[in-house]
């Protein structure tokens, strides 16, 4: 790794660190605001939850494209998948705040061993979701500084933790969506 590409790893290390810690610290907090009960006129957003499991859905698909393009040689379309599944997460994240910000938490009503699993997969799918975010940005940031090597070997780490919440993100929808009031 040159001196140059060091320097500029290591200016944006700085802004992984904080976004990696802020992110899941804002959304926790914001989740435990709920507007309507803090006496604001809100419509709750009963429609986003299953725009935001398509999005997810979308972030899946666009995510095994990237891979396939950069397979094939074509950087500038892996790049650009990249991207859009970047804004894609984001995306998710802002709808699903805002959903949670205006509308009480659906319950699980499965019973027996379904509701192990979709526990299991619930818990999985907000861990990693929250491991995920120091992955892609490092991911990334290798990307743009041209340090191709070791983006490659911290990429195959990161494409499957994120493949894996998209999935899951998707699976959790359809499981609780029943549930739904």
């Amino acid at each position: 790794m040159s001196t140059e590409q060091n320097q500029l790893e290591k200016k944006y290390n700085k802004w992984i660190v904080v976004l990696s810690i802020a992110v899941p610290l804002v959304v926790a907090a914001l989740f435990g605001v709920n507007l309507r009960k803090l006496g604001y006129d809100v419509e709750p957003l009963r429609f986003l939850p299953p725009i935001y499991a398509t999005v997810n859905g979308i972030t899946a698909v666009v995510l095994v494209m990237a891979v396939v393009a950069i397979k094939n040689s074509k950087r500038q379309l892996h790049e650009r998948l990249m991207k859009f599944a970047i804004a894609l997460s984001v995306a998710f994240l802002v709808m699903y705040v805002a959903y949670h910000m205006t509308s009480d938490s659906t319950k699980f009503g499965g019973e027996g061993f379904i509701r192990y699993i979709y526990y299991f997969i619930l818990i999985t799918h907000i861990s990693l979701s929250i491991v995920i975010i120091p992955f892609v940005l490092i991911t990334y940031v290798r990307a743009i500084t041209n340090n191709f090597e070791r983006h490659k070997k911290i990429a195959k780490i990161t494409f499957p933790m994120w493949l894996y919440v998209a999935v899951t993100g998707v699976i959790v929808y359809l499981m609780i969506s029943p549930y739904y009031v």
